[in-house]
């Protein structure tokens, strides 16, 4: 959601001559767009608002924004903590900055480079908020309640989307399977999916991220059926013990979530599944993590995204619970879950050696195209053809855990 708000600004501020620049030390507007999600994430920012201190002092003329979600009603406190900053605004309220951009752009001359090439792939938000409220969350405090925007203007961003070059769209919600139950018209995410579906030039379409309590029969018949919609499902489980996660207040059990892993894959046979696990919730015991460990040997998920728990103030669980397991005891887990991942998904990779795959590329790294297939796998491959944009297929020749490599399986194809 931040990077779709990162996209949505950077366009707001190129229609007023800015473009993006290689090198803080180069621009005009410099923009943080934080995540609060984690501890470490926060300590990320606060280390990279530090760092910019200097590049305030070198050129004061320098604009730098502090925006998401750390920026929350508590913003004289930010002032006199990150005196350097000359903005701080909360999520998707950019109208201060985009004044002050455009009067600055209609005064004096930018400092820009060329911006780079456009991407083939693009985030649409779809839905903003949750309602949820799981304890240890804090969007539904920074983002606020769900809402869901209307069918046509998404269509309408999606059409213009396309017609620029874009062909694959990321429907983005904090709970994207809420979608449209604010609306009127009462659409759901599988009305939706299916008139994206119909969008020319489009060639993937894909949806992040979703709740297990959510997540209807309806739309897995959706991502069954329609051509366009990606065979890739991002479902956090975040823990495998019931008490935990009644505690967490996620809404569901270990076994409604199992009964929906099976009734996804039995319609989607081929389905790529990642998931989100919390270690060392307050109160997990070496019992309940096992439970969590034994879920993830037995269904085998693609991908497994493992955080240690860390409270954020304002939660209900930093209010509530005593954050009681010691860390080195988290370190210990979170290790566990990183190390059957690993095997796991270098297992799961494996049965991919010397198969054709078809990978939308995206763009370079380390002088190789990467790409990703439907199932977001990662795919590396060499060409000194401009494959930006292409459906290439790509035959794979060597499988870790984390990604595939290969070469294009048609001598004509980049």
């Amino acid at each position: 959601m931040n990077k779709a708000d990162s996209e949505n600004l950077a366009g707001k501020l190129e229609q007023f001559g800015y473009q993006q620049v290689p090198k803080p030390e180069e621009a005009d507007i410099i923009i943080l767009n934080s995540c609060v999600v984690r501890q470490s994430a926060e300590d990320k920012v606060v280390n990279k608002l530090s760092n910019l201190k200097s590049i305030k002092r070198n050129y004061p003329d320098t604009t730098i924004v502090l925006t998401g979600c750390m920026v929350n009603s508590h913003i004289d406190h930010l002032r006199e903590r990150f005196p350097h900053v000359d903005f701080f605004l909360k999520p998707q309220q950019f109208d201060d900055l985009l004044a002050h951009a455009e009067k600055q752009a209609e005064s004096a001359p930018q400092k820009s480079a060329p911006a780079l090439g456009q991407s083939p792939t693009a985030f649409v938000p779809i839905i903003q908020g949750c309602n949820n409220f799981c304890s240890y969350c804090i969007v539904p405090y920074r983002r606020g309640r769900e809402k869901s925007r209307p069918v046509a203007e998404i269509l309408d961003e999606i059409q213009q989307l396309a017609q620029s070059g874009v062909k694959e769209v990321t429907l983005l919600g904090q709970n994207v399977d809420s979608y449209g139950h604010d609306l009127s018209e009462k659409p759901d995410l599988a009305d939706l999916l299916a008139e994206v579906n119909r969008i020319e030039g489009l060639a993937r379409i894909r949806f992040l991220t979703s709740h297990p309590k959510d997540m209807s029969q309806k739309l897995i018949e959706a991502i069954a059926s329609l051509e366009k919609v990606c065979e890739h499902i991002s479902l956090p489980v975040q823990a495998g013990d019931n008490e935990i996660l009644q505690v967490m207040r996620r809404g569901y059990t270990v076994e409604q979530y199992k009964d929906l892993i099976r009734r996804i894959r039995d319609a989607v046979p081929d389905v790529a599944l990642s998931n989100d696990i919390i270690v060392g919730f307050p109160g997990e015991t070496e019992a309940q993590f096992q439970q969590t460990f034994d879920l993830l040997e037995e269904f085998r998920f693609d991908t497994v995204h493992v955080a240690a728990y860390s409270p954020r103030p304002g939660t209900i669980a930093s209010r509530r619970l005593e954050d009681n397991v010691p860390a080195e005891e988290k370190r210990r887990r979170l290790k566990l879950v990183e190390e059957i991942q690993e095997r796991i998904s270098r297992e799961k990779n494996a049965g991919f050696l010397d198969e054709r795959v078809r990978i939308l590329v995206e763009g370079r790294r380390s002088g190789k195209w990467q790409g990703r297939t439907r199932g977001d796998k990662l795919v590396f491959f060499e060409s000194e053809k401009d494959c930006l944009g292409e459906l290439v297929d790509v035959k794979i020749d060597h499988a870790g855990a984390w990604s595939l490599r290969g070469i294009p399986a048609v001598t004509s194809e980049c």
